[in-house]
Parts: C-alpha cells; sequence; structure tokens
C-alpha cells in the first residue's frame, strides 16, 4: 500500500483523507500538511493520522497530493520543487492550474496526474475527471483512480478537455444549487412553506438524478414521459423557452469554460 500525502488539508484534503479510510486504506499509510497548529491538531485527532511538515511530507510519501488553494500553489511549489525526486508521483487538485505549471517547479521526468473533482465528494457522489501529465503511466493513472474512487465516480480525460470539466461538472453544482433556490422561491410565490417547497424540489432532484443515472434513456426521452398534450408542464418548459433558459445555460457554461482558460493561462 502507497503512502499518500495531502498537502494542504483543507475541506477537499479532508474529504480525500476520509473517503480513504473510508476504503480501507491504513492510517499509517496517511500524512497531511496544515499551516494551522489547531486545525493540525484536530486533524490527528479525527482521524489518527500524522500530521507532518511539508520536507517530512515529501521523505515518507510516494504520492503527493497538491490541495492548496491555486493562488498559494506557487509559493508551496517554490519550497516544495527542490525537495521532490523524479520518481515521486504528484497529484494535483488545484483547479484551473495547469500541469505545465507543476512540471516547472519539479525535476525533469516527475510524473504528475492532474484532478478535478467537485463538492458532492463530501457525500461520496464525486465526479472526479483524471489527466495524464507526459510522463504519467498507467500505473499512476491506475493509483490515481483508487485514490477518488471512495469519492464517487472517476474518468479519465486528456487535459485539454479539463477546462470543460471544470465548467460542466467542476462548477456543476452550483447551477443546481442555482435552480433549487429559484424553484424554492417559486414555490413561495405559489402559497407554499419554503420547507414544504424545499422538501418537494430535494427529493424530485434526487430521483429524477437516480433515473437519469440507472435508466440509460436520453433526458428528452424521460422528459418527454411527463410531457402530456396541452398539460402544466409544456406549460412551464414553453416559458422556459420564451426567457431563452437553454440559450442562457449554453452562455453560463461557455463563461465559465472561458474563465477557466484564462485561469490557466495566467499559470501555465
Amino acid at each position: 500500500m502507497h503512502t499518500i500525502a495531502v498537502i494542504g488539508a483543507g475541506q477537499i484534503g479532508e474529504t480525500l483523507l476520509a473517503g480513504l479510510l473510508r476504503s480501507g486504506w491504513a492510517a499509517d499509510k496517511l500524512v497531511a500538511t496544515e499551516r494551522r497548529p489547531d486545525r493540525a491538531a484536530q486533524l490527528a485527532e479525527r482521524y489518527g493520522i500524522r500530521m507532518v511538515d511539508n520536507a517530512e511530507a515529501v521523505k515518507v510519501a510516494d504520492v503527493l497530493t497538491i490541495a492548496v488553494k491555486p493562488q498559494d500553489a506557487a509559493a508551496l511549489m517554490a519550497e516544495l520543487g527542490p525537495l521532490v525526486p523524479a520518481d515521486k508521483l504528484v497529484v494535483t487538485l488545484c483547479a484551473g492550474l495547469p500541469i505545465s505549471f507543476f512540471a516547472k517547479w519539479l525535476p525533469e521526468g516527475t510524473p504528475v496526474v492532474r484532478v478535478m473533482t467537485n463538492t458532492p465528494a463530501f457525500v461520496d457522489e464525486a465526479m472526479t475527471a483524471i489527466s495524464a501529465g507526459p510522463h504519467a503511466t498507467e500505473a499512476h493513472l491506475d493509483l490515481a483512480e483508487e485514490m477518488f474512487r471512495p469519492l464517487g465516480k472517476t474518468i479519465r480525460l486528456p487535459e485539454s478537455q479539463q477546462d470543460a470539466v471544470t465548467a460542466l461538472s467542476g462548477s456543476g453544482p452550483a447551477y443546481f444549487f442555482y435552480l433549487v433556490e429559484a424553484m424554492t422561491d417559486a414555490g413561495i410565490l405559489l402559497g407554499l412553506p419554503r420547507q414544504v417547497a424545499h422538501d418537494l424540489i430535494v427529493q424530485t432532484a434526487v430521483g429524477s438524478a437516480i433515473m437519469l443515472r440507472d435508466s440509460g434513456e436520453h433526458p428528452v426521452r424521460l422528459r418527454e414521459a411527463v410531457t402530456s398534450p396541452g398539460g402544466t408542464t409544456i406549460a412551464a418548459i414553453r416559458e422556459m423557452e420564451n426567457h431563452g433558459v437553454r440559450a442562457a445555460m449554453l452562455a453560463a457554461l461557455e463563461a465559465a469554460h472561458n474563465r477557466a482558460r484564462e485561469l490557466a493561462a495566467q499559470n501555465a
């Protein structure tokens, strides 16, 4: 079993640690770093793992998982880069930062795997996209998948598609939360108590998502099954089309994609 270091055990780093432990990864094969002593003590007590400094993490771990905020990555890599041997696997969770960003700090030939996951990782329902750097092998990708599989579903993609992944699934939960917020407001407008409206919408969203996942049907077919001629659903969909909801969604995701590319270019 490989030893994994989580560099920057914030929310997503802690989620990865918890998922690994649930999947049977031994606590003595996990280490983490955290700048705040109180937070480090809390994590050590909660998970029974060893909290170390960055230099010790490089020394003892086979895999370095970079889970700091993107704006903190340059300072971190300036410290880590000279310490990392070329045979160490580096897994980056830093949104928007390309593999080339890490390669310039690391020895030539260091394998890097770029990962984009999303916040449903907190409930083991994440969508995680994994991309290999030029020196990452099939075995490195297998190990990355083994790490993130406990958090939900994984998929392998070329790095050139990671900005699109960021726009769709990385930011995707926010779109659904936004839609639930709007539908809750509509329920209140129609006379329902807020909690009733919320419960109705959330369970409808959960059930619809499971149908999409498990039925294998195209979403158009599932939508048509609810849409009776001259009924309430088609009246609502007509209004969505009149207000350009589909076009707005396309434009929104394109804007997210473009912003992801801008952030990547700034840090290339």
